[in-house]
């Protein structure tokens, strides 16, 4: 069992820059791969990042690369995601999600737990 805890979300300038932290409870984080998804009003959530168990490997979305970082601290069983030049379109509810899998999940479905999300608001 995970428990993930989001937060760093908060409302931001666009070109501005947010870190997200998602703190992890439970025994499993350093098996598990980690992904960042978000759901804007009137979407369907969508994956964002992603990052294999050891942090080895990344992968993004093509909406995000460039501007987002995925990385984790195994010692701390925390997940990041460095969010900078921010774009009104990235206002959204942004989640972390832990799949028990190897390499770097991109599905909603390949993931089995997940946090209850913080707001990413920016300002145009």
């Amino acid at each position: 069992q995970v428990q993930l805890v989001e937060s760093g979300g908060g409302l931001v300038q666009a070109g501005g820059s947010l870190r997200l932290s998602c703190a992890a409870s439970g025994r499993t984080f350093s098996s598990s791969a980690m992904g960042w998804f978000r759901q804007a009003p009137g979407k369907e959530r969508e994956f964002v990042a992603g990052i294999s168990r050891s942090g080895s490997s990344t992968y993004y979305a093509d909406s995000v690369k460039g501007r987002f970082t995925i990385s984790r601290d195994n010692a701390k069983n925390t997940v990041y995601l460095q969010i900078d030049s921010l774009k009104p379109e990235d206002t959204a509810v942004y989640y972390c999600a832990a799949a028990i899998r190897l390499g770097v999940p991109k599905k909603l479905d390949e993931y089995h737990y997940w946090g209850q999300g913080t707001q990413v608001t920016v300002s145009s």
